[in-house]
């Protein structure tokens, strides 16, 4: 599997176990209009850090928040490079 169809995946499995309505998926969707809530975002980004095998958030000094999916999905590529 490649890293978006992990991360696109992962997203779809968060929001139905905590019962939250997705908006389609592209990739200039804004993580706030995501549907997904704070607790999603925290069980994603520990499902991520098991599936991909790291965590961009801790991975570098300089981090830049992604603020869309796309941005997202660039985040964890360049890191899991």
């Amino acid at each position: 599997m490649t890293t978006r169809s992990i991360i696109i995946s992962q997203i779809q499995q968060v929001a139905a176990e905590q019962k939250k309505t997705l908006a389609p998926l592209t990739d200039d969707l804004s993580l706030l209009d995501s549907g997904l809530d704070s607790l999603c975002f925290a069980i994603l980004v520990a499902r991520l850090e098991d599936a991909i095998g790291v965590d961009p958030f801790t991975a570098s000094a300089e981090v830049k928040f992604p603020n869309t999916i796309g941005e997202l999905i660039a985040f964890y590529e360049h890191v899991a490079a």
